[in-house]
């Protein structure tokens, strides 16, 4: 079955979400993401997603202190990304009590951070590939690469990597729907990686769609303004989930 990942996207300590990775384009939702945590947590949500977007507009984590109260509040994983671009802030990361790590811009800059984030995390480092037309973007969406993301995903599988999170940032914030067709090359050309995907979801019916690609390795889908506008619940999307997967 695909889990589900309520998204937290704190920006001056609340939570809020973007619109195709815009930061002009902010609207917040919950000026407490430690109680909006919690309230995933009693809707049935086992995992939750947190970005850091100061962290990840500015290079390095700004929000550690929310994040271990998060981390504390809720029962299930959390995993944190933004920003964690060098052994220090992945250290420091996993010391706020995340049960996993998202490196993204670090995928373009450094192999041999990446290489040592998957020996020294394991299970528990996530490489984020977000795309603008297919093509890698990094520095918290402001910058795109030459690299074509269904290229990186083949080459992280040789890496040791095992969790790759996959963001289309053209549909990202927009309610638009997934674009399941770039979904399904990137799960395809690594196999051997879980996949996690996001942006665009808008419906029970996107969900549907989704876990009826059938592909294997997608294993989990985050889901952030479509919970918060209340187009459907957590106990909603996991019950589709489990139905559409059989």
């Amino acid at each position: 079955m695909i889990e589900l990942y309520p998204a937290i996207d704190l920006r001056d300590g609340a939570a809020v979400r973007l619109v195709q990775g815009d930061f002009a384009r902010s609207t917040t939702f919950n000026e407490d993401p430690v109680s909006q945590a919690r309230e995933f947590a009693r809707e049935g949500a086992t995992n939750l997603h947190v970005v850091d977007l100061d962290g990840a507009l500015g290079g390095q984590p700004v929000h550690a202190p929310i994040v271990a109260q998060l981390a504390a509040a809720f029962p299930g994983a959390v995993q944190l990304g933004g920003g964690l671009r060098d052994r220090a802030s992945v250290e420091t990361a996993m010391a706020t009590g995340v049960a996993r790590v998202v490196v993204g811009t670090a995928v373009v800059e450094d192999d041999e951070f990446i290489r040592w984030a998957a020996a020294r995390l394991g299970d528990k480092l996530v490489v984020s590939l977000d795309a603008r037309d297919g093509m890698l973007a990094t520095h918290g969406w402001t910058q795109v690469s030459d690299r074509a993301a269904v290229d990186v995903a083949a080459d992280l599988a040789r890496t040791g990597v095992r969790h790759l999170l996959y963001t289309d940032i053209g549909r990202d914030g927009t309610l638009g729907g997934p674009n399941l067709g770039a979904l399904r090359k990137v799960a395809q050309a690594a196999p051997p990686l879980s996949i996690l995907a996001s942006g665009g979801i808008s419906s029970l019916d996107d969900l549907t769609a989704l876990a009826q690609l059938r592909v294997p390795n997608i294993r989990g889908v985050i889901v952030g303004r479509a919970l918060y506008e209340g187009r459907f619940s957590v106990a909603e999307a996991i019950a589709t989930l489990k139905t559409a997967s059989r």
